[in-house]
C-alpha cells in the first residue's frame, strides 16, 4: 500500500510550507506529496465554491464549510481517512461473543485535532473517497461502516498501488451494496444446511467425535460464495484442504457426499474405491465430486485426505493443484484454485504455514494464488490466543506476502460472503495469496465428548446464550428485511425441517454423477502391488539410438551458450569417458534416465536445495551462462522428447517443499516426480509428510504415490549431521509393501531404479539412499551395454570370487562396499565375497535365499557404517529369518557419527578390519 505516513505523521505547520511551496513551485516538491495536493486541489476545484470558499448547496443558500482557506481541517479529515483505511480493522467489530481488545488504534477525532464542534462542517475531502462534498459526520459514519463494523481489513503492508486501489474501491463503493434477494435465500439454505447437519448428527450419534462446525457454520455459505464465483471466473477445479473441525459438514453441504456414506464411516462400513478411503477415522478422509453451480457451471472440487498433524496437507493441496495446472489446464494456473481452511490455533502456530507462504510466489511453486479460510473460534484445544501466538492476529504472517486480510464476524453472514466474493476476484485478479478470518466461536469443547468450561467457563457461559449464525441471520432479516425478507425467513423455517427430512431419507439422495479427470483415469488403470511385483523388476533397458539421442543433447552445449570453463571440462571429459570406455558416470546415467523417460513421452519434475547443479557439484542439469548468467537446462534440447522437463531450486525447506512434491506426484501419475535433500540427514525436517502420506497414504486412503526422494548418505567424516539420513526410520515404517528402500552403487543400476518407477503398473514412493563421494568414484561407474538391456538388480552379487572357495560372504549396502572392495581387491581375498544389497525394502527374498545356498559353506556377515542401532541391521535381524549371520557395525551411539576426521578414520578401518578378519 502506498505509505501515507508523511500525511498522517507530519506536522501541520509542515505540511503548510510544502503546500505553498507546491503552490508556487511544483517540481520543487517531493512527488507523493505533489500527487497528494494535486488531487486534493482537484477535489475543491470540482466543489461548488462560493466566495472566500464557502461551498455553495444546489439551491444555492450556503452551508458550513471548512473552505479552501482551511485546507489544514481537510488535510486533519483526509488523516483520518487513511487512519481508517490503517488501522480501522483494531477497531471492527468481529468478534461475536464479546466485546474485542483494545489494540490502540489511535483514530479518534481528537488525534487528529478535530472535535465534535467540526462534524456538522463540511468537507472538500469527500470528494476523495465518493462522497461528494459532506460533513465530517457523514464521512466519519461511512469510515466505520466500511473499516470498523463487522469487517476489518488489514491491507497497509501492500505496496503495489493498483491492489490498494482495487481493494479500497471494493470498500467503499461496492461493499455496501445490498443483496438481491435470491442471494439471500441462498446464503440462508446454507446456513440451514450447515447447523441442520449438526443438529442431527449431535443426535443420533451422541458423543462421537466429529469435531463439529457449531458456532461457525456460515463457513458453509463462504465457500458456497467462494465456489459460485470461481466458476462464473472460469475455474474449472477448487482444490481443498482443511483439518478436522467441519471437515463432515464440509463434505455434505459443499461436495454432495450423500448422508449414507458418511454415515457408513460413522458405523465403520465405508469401503474404499478412487474417492475415498477407508483405513482412517471418518473426519480424516478425502473426497471429490463434480457439482453445478448457482451460475450453471461445472467445477471439479476434491478435500484432500488428511491427517491429525494440523496444516501438513497445506503442502499436499498446492502441489496437487500445480500439477492439475500444468497437466490438465495447459499450465494455466487461474484454472485451478486451491482453498485452505485453517484454525486459528494452527495458522499462527504451524511453521508450514510460513513455508507456503515463503513459495506462493516462486517459479517452482506459484500456484496462481491461494484463498486462505480461517474458521476462527478463538481457541486452540483448550488454549486461549492469548496464550497462543504474539502477533495481534492469526493471520499476521499474511503480511509477509502482502496478502490481504478480511477480518469478518461470523454472525454476520452477509458480510462473510461479501468477504468471500471479493476475496475470490482478488485472487482471480492479481493471481496471489488472500486471507478471509472469520472470527466465531466452538459451539462445544475440542470434540464432542470434552467440556470445554474446564478451563473456559466465562468464555462457555457466553457461548451457552448464544444463538447459532443461522438464527442470527432470520432474526436479522426479520427486523431489517422488507416484507418480502420477512416472507423469505418464515418460508425457510418451514424449509429448515422438511429438508432435515429429506437429507435424512438415503432414498432421495444419490451420489452427484462424477465424471473422472484425466489423472484419475490414469489412476484407474493402476492396480496395486503384491509380493510377486517384487521377486523382479521389469526390464527398462533402452534401444540404443535413445541412447544416442538422450547421451548427445545432454552432452551439447547451444549456439551462443557461454558456459564456465570448469563446466565446460566437465562435460568433454565426460564424453571422453565414453568414447574411450565406453563408460557413464553417476550424473551422466541420472540424466540418461530423466531424458529417456521425456523421450518416452512422460514429465519429470524435480526440485530441492540446488537441485539444477547438485549439492556435490556433480548434476550440472542447470548451466548458467558465464557472459549473461542466462540459465539453460541441458534436458530441454532433446529431439523428439515430448515429455517436458521442470526442474527447480527450491527455498530452504523440507517440509512444505516435500509436501509439495508428494501433491504433485499425486495428481500425475505417469510423472517422474523426485525431491532431492541438500544432505539426507536434513530429512528429517520432513519428518511430519513422511510419516503421514509418504508411508501411510495408500493404507489409510487408498492413495498410491510415486514420488521419489533422493537422500544423499554415507559416512565420510563430516561429522553428525552430513552423514546419515537415517535410513533405520524409513526401514521401521515398512510393511505391506508400502515403500520402496534402496541404496545402490552403481550408475546403471540407479537409471534403472528411476526407470522403474513408471514401468511398474502401480506406483510406489522410492527411498533412495544416494551416495556423496561415490558420485565420482570409478566403481560406480557403467558400460553403455548396461543400459540398453536388463533391469534394476535388487542383490548383486560378487563376479570377483568362485562359490566353492569361498569361506565368508560380507553383505552390504551403498557406499562402505567400495571400502570392502577395495580391502579385498588389495589383499586377492578370493575367499571373500562381498555382495551388494541394493534395494533393502521390499526384501528380495528369494534371491537372497538363492545366494545363500550357493554360498553355503560360508558364513555370512551384515556389515554396515552406522552404529550397530541404526542403518539396516535392526530391520534385517526382524526380516531376514532363513539367512544366519552377524553384524559388524559402528557400536551403538545416540549420534549418528562422530564430528572428528581421526576418530570417523579409525572407526572406518576397525570395521574393514573387523570384516575380514573374523
Amino acid at each position: 500500500m502506498k505509505d501515507f505516513s508523511y500525511i498522517t505523521n507530519s506536522s501541520p505547520a509542515f505540511i503548510e510550507n510544502m503546500y505553498h511551496e507546491f503552490v508556487a513551485n511544483p517540481e520543487n516538491v517531493d512527488a507523493d506529496f505533489r500527487k497528494f495536493f494535486e488531487g486534493f486541489d482537484f477535489a475543491v476545484g470540482n466543489g461548488l465554491a462560493g466566495k472566500n470558499g464557502a461551498a455553495v448547496s444546489e439551491n444555492g443558500a450556503a452551508t458550513k464549510s471548512a473552505g479552501k482557506n482551511d485546507w489544514r481541517k481537510e488535510i486533519a479529515v483526509y488523516r483520518l481517512i487513511l487512519g481508517y483505511r490503517n488501522k480501522g480493522h483494531l477497531l471492527a467489530n468481529t468478534n461475536p461473543i464479546k466485546k474485542r481488545k483494545d489494540r490502540g488504534a489511535n483514530v479518534e477525532l481528537s488525534f487528529y485535532g478535530l472535535s465534535e464542534a467540526d462534524l456538522d462542517t463540511e468537507y472538500e475531502v469527500g470528494n476523495l473517497i465518493g462522497l461528494g462534498t459532506t460533513t465530517l459526520r457523514n464521512i466519519f459514519t461511512h469510515l466505520q461502516n466500511w473499516y470498523a463494523s463487522h469487517v476489518g481489513v488489514e491491507f497497509k503492508y501492500i505496496s503495489d498501488q493498483k491492489k490498494v486501489d482495487w481493494i479500497t474501491n471494493e470498500i467503499e463503493r461496492n461493499f455496501s451494496k445490498p443483496f438481491p434477494l435470491e442471494k439471500k435465500k441462498r446464503i440462508l439454505e446454507k446456513l440451514n444446511q450447515g447447523v441442520m447437519f449438526e443438529k442431527f448428527l449431535h443426535t443420533k450419534y451422541v458423543g462421537q467425535k466429529r469435531f463439529s462446525l457449531e458456532g461457525g457454520e456460515t463457513t458453509i455459505a463462504a465457500l458456497d460464495a467462494i465456489i459460485n464465483i470461481s466458476a462464473e471466473l472460469d475455474v474449472k477445479e477448487a482444490v481443498i484442504g482443511m483439518a478436522h473441525r467441519g471437515r463432515l459438514n464440509v463434505l455434505a453441504n459443499i461436495l454432495g457426499k450423500t448422508y449414507e456414506q458418511i454415515f457408513s464411516e460413522f458405523e465403520g462400513t465405508g469401503e474404499i474405491n478412487q474417492t475415498m478411503g477407508s483405513g482412517d477415522v471418518k473426519y480424516h478422509l478425502g473426497y471429490g465430486s463434480e457439482i453445478e453451480t448457482t451460475g450453471g457451471n461445472k467445477i471439479h472440487l476434491k478435500l484432500m485426505p488428511n491427517p491429525s498433524h494440523l496444516e501438513a496437507v497445506d503442502p499436499v493441496v498446492l502441489g496437487f493443484a500445480r500439477s492439475s495446472a500444468n497437466n490438465i489446464h495447459d499450465e494455466q494456473y487461474d484454472k485451478v484454485l486451491p482453498i485452505l481452511i485453517h484454525g486459528d490455533a494452527a495458522v499462527a502456530g504451524q511453521g508450514v504455514v510460513y513455508e507456503l507462504l515463503q513459495m506462493s510466489k516462486l517459479p517452482g511453486y506459484q500456484v496462481g494464488g491461494t484463498i486462505h479460510f480461517i474458521i476462527n473460534n478463538q481457541i486452540g484445544f483448550t488454549t486461549d490466543f492469548s496464550d497462543a501466538r504474539s502477533a495481534d492476529y492469526c493471520t499476521s504472517l499474511a503480511a509477509m506476502t502482502q496478502s490481504p486480510v478480511f477480518h469478518v464476524n461470523g454472525d454476520d453472514p452477509e458480510a462473510v460472503v461479501k468477504c468471500a466474493e471479493i476475496a475470490t476476484r482478488y485472487r482471480s485478479t492479481f493471481h496471489d495469496d488472500v486471507f478471509i478470518d472469520m472470527v466465531c466461536y466452538r459451539k462445544h469443547g475440542h470434540n464432542e465428548g470434552d467440556d470445554p468450561k474446564f478451563t473456559q467457563p466465562a468464555m462457555y457461559a457466553l457461548i451457552d446464550k448464544h444463538p447459532n449464525p443461522r438464527e442470527v441471520y432470520v432474526k436479522y432479516l426479520l427486523d431489517n428485511g422488507e416484507e418480502d425478507a420477512k416472507d423469505l425467513a418464515k418460508e425457510m423455517e418451514t424449509k429448515f425441517w422438511a429438508d432435515l427430512q429429506d437429507r435424512l431419507d438415503d432414498v432421495k439422495q444419490r451420489p452427484l454423477p462424477y465424471t473422472y479427470q484425466t489423472p484419475e483415469l490414469l489412476w484407474k488403470q493402476l492396480r496395486k502391488a503384491t509380493e510377486a511385483d517384487f521377486d523382479k523388476s521389469p526390464v527398462t533397458g533402452i534401444t540404443e539410438e535413445k541412447f544416442n539421442q538422450v547421451f548427445n543433447a545432454i552432452m551439447t552445449i547451444p549456439e551462443g551458450f557461454t558456459p564456465l570453463k570448469k563446466v565446460d571440462k566437465l562435460l568433454k571429459d565426460k564424453v571422453k569417458l565414453f568414447n574411450e570406455e565406453a563408460k557413464l558416470d553417476w550424473a551422466t546415467a541420472e540424466l540418461l534416465a530423466f531424458g529417456s523417460v521425456m523421450v518416452d513421452g512422460a514429465d519429470v519434475r524435480m526440485s530441492g536445495q540446488d537441485v539444477g547443479r547438485g549439492t556435490f557439484s556433480s548434476r550440472h542439469c542447470v548451466l548458467r551462462d558465464e557472459v549473461n548468467d542466462k540459465p539453460y537446462n541441458r534436458l530441454a534440447g532433446i529431439p523428439g522428447a515430448e515429455g517436458k522437463i521442470r526442474m527447480f531450486n527450491s527455498l530452504l525447506s523440507e517440509n512444505a517443499v516435500l509436501g509439495f512434491e508428494y501433491g504433485y506426484a499425486l495428481s500425475s501419475p505417469n510423472a517422474l516426480v523426485l525431491w532431492e535433500a541438500q544432505f539426507g540427514d536434513f530429512v528429517n525436517g520432513a519428518q511430519t509428510i513422511i510419516d503421514q502420506f509418504i508411508t501411510g497414504a495408500e493404507q489409510k486412503w487408498n492413495r498410491m504415490n510415486g514420488l521419489v526422494m533422493l537422500l544423499p548418505h554415507g559416512y565420510e567424516g563430516q561429522g553428525p549431521e552430513h552423514s546419515s539420513a537415517r535410513m533405520e526410520r524409513f526401514l521401521i515404517a515398512c510393511a505391506e509393501l508400502n515403500i520402496v528402500v534402496t541404496n545402490i552403487t552403481t550408475a546403471a543400476n540407479y537409471f534403472h531404479a528411476l526407470r522403474r518407477q513408471l514401468a511398474w503398473p502401480f506406483r510406489k514412493p522410492l527411498i533412495n539412499f544416494a551416495p556423496k563421494a561415490n558420485l565420482r568414484h570409478p566403481g560406480t561407474y557403467s558400460a553403455q551395454k548396461d543400459f540398453l538391456t536388463g533391469s534394476f538388480q535388487e542383490l548383486i552379487d560378487d563376479s570377483y570370487v568362485k562359490a566353492d572357495e569361498v569361506k565368508k560372504v560380507l553383505f552390504c549396502s551403498g557406499k562402505v562396499y567400495y571400502d570392502l572392495l577395495e580391502r579385498q581387491q588389495k589383499e586377492g581375498r578370493k575367499d571373500v565375497a562381498v555382495v551388494r544389497l541394493e534395494q533393502i525394502y521390499p526384501l528380495p527374498g528369494k534371491q537372497l535365499a538363492a545366494l545363500y545356498n550357493k554360498y553355503k559353506n560360508a558364513v555370512w556377515y551384515w556389515v554396515q557404517e552406522e552404529p550397530l542401532n541404526m542403518g539396516a541391521a535392526s530391520f534385517l535381524q526382524m526380516n531376514l529369518k532363513h539367512i544366519n549371520y552377524g553384524i559388524i557395525g559402528r557400536k551403538a551411539s545416540a549420534s549418528t557419527a562422530s564430528g572428528f576426521m581421526k576418530v570417523h578414520k579409525a572407526e572406518q578401518e576397525e570395521i574393514v578390519n573387523t570384516a575380514f578378519t573374523i
